[in-house]
Parts: C-alpha cells; sequence; structure tokens
C-alpha cells in the first residue's frame, strides 16, 4: 500500500515537471510571435483561413512532441541501469506491450495539444492588415498570461525544492535518534547448536566481548503473542505484546539495553521459564504503575500460563525507526531461540575476528552455512524507502528547477532583445550596467518571489500530510520555506543576469545604428 501511493505521487510530479515544459513552450512560442508575425499576415492575405493556421501551429507542435518523445526513449534506455541500482528493481521497457504504446501515444498527443493550444490560438488571432502595415504591438496582450505561467513553474519547481528539503531533514532527524542500545561492533548470524561450546570458545580466544542467543535478530520482530491478563485490563480489552526469547542473561548486557527497574535472568530455567522482562512502552501500555511482581496471562501451549513481572528495561528501537518503540516482553526459553548475536571485541580487526569466528561456527555448525550482519547496517536498511523517496524527491527538483530556468533563460533573451534600443538610449544617458541588469532582472524576481509565496502554504499543508505518517517527526519550522526561496531566487539571478549583463555590456551603438 504505502509504495504503491509513493508510485502515485512520483507519477503526479512527473506530470508537474512535464507542465513546466509545455508552459516553456508556451511562454517561448508567443515570445517568439513578433518573428512570425509577418508570416501569419501573408498567409491570411493569400487565403489562409484561421483554422487551417490553428491546425498547422498545432502540428508543428505535435512534430516537436513527438521528436522529444523518441529522443526520451532513448534517455530511459540509458538511464535505466542506473535507476534500477537507485531503486534495487529489475525495471525494462515494455516495447512489447499495446498498452505502453497506447499510453505513451495518448501522452504525446496531450502534450503536444496542450503546449501548442496557447500559442496556435494566440498567433492565428493577429490581424492582417496591422501586421502588414507594422502598426500592430506584438507580445502586450501576451505578457500577463505569460507572467502568470512563470509564477506557475516556480511554484511546482519551489513545492519540489521545499519537498526535498524537509524529507532529508526527516531521514537525518529519525537516522539521530537515540536507538536504545549500542550498535558499535554489533553482529548477528543465525546458528543452530552446540551454542554454549561455541560461545565459550569465541570468548576465550578474545574475538568477542559479549554473545548471547535470542529468537529474533536485534533489527527484527519475529513473534507478537496476545496477552489474555494482566492487573487492571479493561473488560475485554485487546493486547499483543511483540516476544523476544532469550537463550542466557548476557542478552541485555551484549546490546547494551540499560535495566530500568527489577532484576535481570538468572540462566536457571526453572526459576526463569516462569518469568518475563517489559520495555518501558510495555508497561506504559499496560498502565502499570508498580509493574515488578505482578502476574500476566498468556495461552501458551508449550510455556507456563503465568508470568511475574520480575524486571523492566530501556526501549529499544527494532523494525521501525520512524515509529515509538513496540511494547515488548523478553521471555527465557532456550529452545525458541536461532540468532546469535556478539559483539566483537574492539582490540582485533573486524575481518581478522570474522575469519576467525567462521571457523568456530564451522566446528560447532557443520551444516549452517556462516553468515554475518552488522546490526547497525540491518538497522539502516529500515531507511532505504525513504532514502529512496528522497533521492527522487532531488531529482526531480533538479528536473524542475532546470526546465524552468531554461524557460527563464529564453524569456530574458527575448526581453533583452525587445529592448535593446531602450537599453541603448539609457546607456548613453548614463546608466550603468548594475542599473541595467537590474531593469531586466527585477520583474522576474518578483514573479518568482510569488510563486515562493503561493508555493510556501501548498507544501506546507501537503509536507504535513506526508509527515502525519510518523510517529517521530520533525516539525516543520520557517527556515526550510525562507532557504527553499533564496535558492528559487539566486538560481533566477544566475539565469537571467547571464542575459542582462550580456546586454547591458554590449556596444549601445549597434542597438541605435537602425535608428
Amino acid at each position: 500500500g504505502c509504495l504503491i501511493d509513493y508510485v502515485r505521487l512520483f507519477s503526479i510530479i512527473g506530470i508537474l515537471v512535464l507542465l513546466i515544459a509545455c508552459i516553456n513552450f508556451m511562454n517561448l512560442s508567443t515570445a517568439q510571435s513578433e518573428k512570425r508575425a509577418r508570416e501569419v499576415g501573408v498567409r491570411k492575405v493569400i487565403g489562409s483561413s484561421r483554422r487551417g493556421l490553428i491546425l498547422q501551429f498545432l502540428a508543428e507542435s505535435l512534430l516537436i512532441t513527438s521528436l522529444s518523445f523518441l529522443l526520451s526513449l532513448l534517455l530511459v534506455q540509458l538511464v535505466l541501469p542506473a535507476f534500477n541500482t537507485l531503486t534495487q528493481g529489475h525495471l525494462s521497457m515494455p516495447y512489447s506491450s499495446g498498452g505502453f504504446w497506447l499510453a505513451m501515444i495518448s501522452y504525446v498527443l496531450l502534450t503536444g495539444l496542450l503546449a501548442g493550444s496557447r500559442p496556435a490560438f494566440y498567433l492565428s488571432s493577429f490581424q492582417p492588415v496591422k501586421v502588414l502595415k507594422g502598426t500592430m504591438k506584438i507580445g502586450r496582450s501576451a505578457t500577463l498570461p505569460r507572467k502568470a505561467l512563470v509564477v506557475l513553474q516556480f511554484t511546482c519547481s519551489t513545492a519540489l525544492i521545499i519537498s526535498t528539503i524537509l524529507i532529508y531533514q526527516q531521514i537525518q532527524y529519525a537516522r539521530e535518534r537515540p536507538r536504545g542500545y549500542d550498535s558499535n561492533r554489533l553482529v548477528s548470524t543465525p546458528a543452530g547448536g552446540g551454542y554454549r561450546e561455541l560461545k565459550r570458545e569465541a570468548l576465550q580466544a578474545g574475538l568477542v566481548s559479549s554473545m548471547t542467543r535470542s529468537l529474533s535478530q536485534p533489527t527484527e520482530v519475529y513473534s507478537h503473542n496476545t496477552i489474555d491478563d494482566w492487573p487492571g485490563r479493561l473488560p475485554d480489552e485487546p493486547l499483543s505484546l511483540a516476544m523476544q526469547a532469550v537463550a542466557d542473561p548476557d542478552y541485555f548486557q551484549t546490546l547494551g539495553i540499560k535495566m530500568v527497574a527489577g532484576r535481570n535472568f538468572t540462566g536457571n530455567f526453572a526459576a526463569d521459564s516462569t518469568d518475563v522482562i517489559l520495555n518501558e512502552a510495555a508497561v506504559k501500555r499496560m498502565r502499570l504503575k508498580q509493574p515488578l511482581n505482578q502476574i500476566i496471562r498468556w495461552s501458551l501451549s508449550n510455556a507456563p500460563n503465568r508470568l511475574r513481572i520480575i524486571g523492566v528495561v530501556q526501549d529499544a528501537l527494532t523494525k521501525n525507526p520512524f515509529s515509538a518503540a513496540e511494547p515488548t516482553m523478553f521471555v527465557y526459553q532456550p529452545d525458541w531461540t536461532y540468532n546469535i548475536t556478539y559483539r566483537l571485541s574492539p582490540g582485533i580487526a573486524t575481518q581478522t575476528s570474522l575469519a576467525r569466528l567462521k571457523t568456530i561456527f564451522d566446528k560447532y555448525n557443520p551444516n549452517t552455512p556462516f553468515e554475518y550482519h552488522f546490526v547497525d547496517e540491518s538497522y539502516a536498511a529500515h531507511f532505504d524507502l525513504e532514502m529512496l523517496i528522497g533521492r527522487l524527491a532531488a531529482v526531480f527538483a533538479i528536473l524542475a528547477v532546470f526546465i524552468s530556468c531554461l524557460g527563464l533563460f529564453g524569456l530574458a533573451a527575448y526581453m533583452a532583445e525587445q529592448r535593446t534600443k531602450e537599453i541603448g538610449i539609457r546607456k548613453v544617458l548614463g546608466a550603468s550596467v548594475p542599473q541595467v541588469w537590474l531593469l531586466l532582472s527585477k520583474d522576474f524576481i518578483v514573479l518568482v518571489l510569488l510563486g515562493c509565496v503561493i508555493a510556501s502554504p501548498i507544501a506546507f499543508y501537503l509536507l504535513r500530510q506526508w509527515l502525519q505518517g510518523y510517529y517521530y517527526r520533525i516539525t516543520i519550522g520557517p527556515g526550510v520555506f525562507i532557504v527553499s526561496a533564496l535558492l528559487a531566487i539566486v538560481i533566477t539571478v544566475t539565469t537571467v543576469s547571464f542575459q542582462a549583463v550580456r546586454v547591458a555590456l554590449a556596444n549601445p551603438i549597434k542597438g541605435l545604428r537602425e535608428e
């Protein structure tokens, strides 16, 4: 369910990026309208209908979109191996699928018509008499819609920048969260028999500082059990606890989990099998004010029905680093344990320790291959999905900003060209390079700022909804919106400045020579 939600989310973002590209096409086509005005005028004089001109401009747009689609197929084929590495997937292009081609052709047609619609209707509306007489001023009627489209572009781009920053902050926040145990040099290995002899030999060899055996690895929960009764239980109140079975009293010491109250197991099966240790989350869930020596009941045929609480340990994170610590019970049942966890001695190189431990494990478990997992790596794997989302969000944000900047670059070039004579006169009258730069840049900066202002509440609402899915989450502060806006403005200024400075430094005589 979670993955399909993200597929839908990135589909929407992909459509947004496509929309930004369509806006570029519309803006740049209408911006260059002056160059095509005479062509439209001549065509209309020799008998072309407005409908024919609209169809011509739409056909041009569809041709460009079709060529873009063919290039995109080549590009996807080239980046697919890298994408599969990033997502750890095995995606391939479904060239033999009729549904794929139907969907792609539909997208090409829709994109071509959407991108070409405004230029087609705008360019075909020119009156031939005014155009050919030279009395028609092109571009005035296009200015306001063009500005609105630039604002829409940067609303999408800024929202993606904000999203990328917040996803990264959320991942880092959870990564730095206290785990409740020490994962340094902690290793887990599935193993069968001969545990006590194996442990004794590994400790005597000085390869490990501590070793224990349990049902689950430290970063997993293999079993949940129903608790039938406990002090203060409400009528028909359900309760399921994560259950960890341990084979010796060294479990908490090996993992570095601190005892909060009471005592540990003794190592005597007859006594320990009727005892239970709870974590703080379980005590809180059961609402136990004085948990020690209280009796809880569960229905398991091969274990005592009544368990006495002898200790409480601090919460330790297992499966989900973004969730609350799971209410957990620890029972002394050596027969239920299959995973050996040990802390490598600090004085010996890791690979040396593991090579020597393999010999010992093979000696006592000849039929089980020696496999080991570093606990910190297993824990880090729980972040894989969020890390992938963060990387994909960053790729989309960079793509959206890049496409928006291409549009800005084109519009800035067009505006600089339109105002060449005006800039020439201003320079002759003493305008400096910074003044000319400001003249050409200020409109774009205002539009991008407006885009940032619109993007911020939209991004805030959507990201707050996304964060609600995490128990352990950041609070959204104003900093991310300020940083994103500054980033958008810096990118805009950099893009526009290239054209503005080029025009400002040009010789004004060249621009005025025609007059």
